[in-house]
């Protein structure tokens, strides 16, 4: 048989399936079974009468042979990955001058901040952001009601987000 378009429409199916059960990725396993036919495509009309008894066997030859290939190929390349998955490796953590310049002018305007806020906000504030106390201990400490603690703490808030331009006014 040697009518390649009918040894496809016997064959590509079965090769799919071998392909697909060797690897688990169904769109290598269709790569390979074109390729094992392109293949037989490639050899002459002499050689593929004379020397190729059954063409199903030849394909599955071709095509696990291919399988090896590429198996042989993915163990000396290693494992692929996306950029994404190494980015934080390639990047350098620590900022660059410009940002190091941003980051200072942006402490100095928090400093600001903080200094106009009354006391207990500021208290308030830096006991539930630094110090990572509840509302209930710092009601406790500043002698305030706990609907007190959460008005202090919004408010020092948004008045630090808008000194910072952070907000939309």
């Amino acid at each position: 048989m040697d009518n390649l378009d009918q040894l496809f429409r016997l064959y590509h199916r079965e090769l799919q399936k071998i392909a697909y059960h060797r690897l688990g990725d169904r769109e290598t396993a269709a790569d390979l079974t074109q390729d094992a036919f392109v293949r037989y495509a490639d050899l002459d009309r002499q050689q593929r009468t004379h020397l190729i008894a059954n063409p199903r066997f030849f394909l599955i030859r071709v095509l696990r042979n291919l399988i090896i290939d590429l198996r042989r190929t993915r163990t000396r390349r290693g494992q692929v990955g996306s950029l994404e998955d190494v980015q934080h490796e390639m990047l350098d953590p620590s900022p660059g001058p410009a940002a190091l310049v941003e980051l200072r002018q942006q402490l100095v305007l928090l400093h600001r901040a903080l200094t106009e806020l009354p006391d207990n906000a500021r208290q308030a504030l830096l006991l539930n952001r630094l110090d990572g106390l509840g509302h209930a201990a710092i009601a406790e400490r500043l002698g305030v009601s706990l609907s007190m603690v959460s008005k202090y703490i919004m408010s020092a808030l948004l008045h630090c987000a808008r000194r910072l331009d952070l907000m939309d006014d």
